[in-house]
């Protein structure tokens, strides 16, 4: 029996609110697909939409991956390491991104396109250079870094949607 086992109904909740929120930002990007484009904004998905599925599907595979049985810690360390790395490195990519684009980010976009999900990725990586000195705490900082890109990803969805109805709009409507 792993530290793992314990940690089985947080995976399975924090992954299936991963994955019920990926379908429903599919809905709303299906919802909005029919308002008017701004053309100088080509970036804007890749710096903004794109990131929230990202984080959802990282707690998602997380989640699947660490509720598996494994034998032992160090293999599920290795692979939330390696996710955590590589989650880094594609915050530092929407980071670029984000200052790369025509619209002037607002200390809110920063801390939660760029601040944020770096801090959380960071933690996943180095909670799995602790995980076999200690790997009860590693796993409450793996939960915390999981935590994190949810509620990460649940603000960007919603500052996206609040976006596109209350700013953006769909144009006058009719009053008749």
């Amino acid at each position: 029996m792993t530290a793992l086992t314990g940690w089985t109904n947080f995976f399975v909740i924090v992954g299936s609110s991963a994955g019920a929120l990926i379908g429903l930002q599919f809905v709303v990007i299906t919802l909005v697909a029919g308002m008017p484009r701004v053309q100088k904004q080509p970036q804007a998905g890749s710096a903004y939409a794109t990131p929230t599925i990202v984080h959802f599907a990282t707690v998602l595979l997380l989640s699947a991956a660490l509720s598996a049985p494994w034998p032992h810690i160090r293999g599920a360390a290795i692979l939330w390491g390696l996710v955590g790395l590589a989650g880094m490195a594609y915050s530092a990519i929407t980071a670029r991104r984000l200052r790369t684009h025509v619209y002037n980010p607002v200390f809110e976009d920063w801390m939660f396109h760029a601040i944020l999900p770096f801090t959380a990725y960071t933690t996943l990586a180095a909670s799995a250079w602790e995980a076999l000195p200690h790997e009860h705490e590693a796993l409450f900082a793996v939960a915390a870094g999981l935590l994190v890109l949810l509620f990460i990803g649940i603000h960007n969805a919603w500052d996206a949607v609040t976006y596109h109805v209350f700013v953006k709009g769909t144009g006058p409507q009719d009053e008749s």
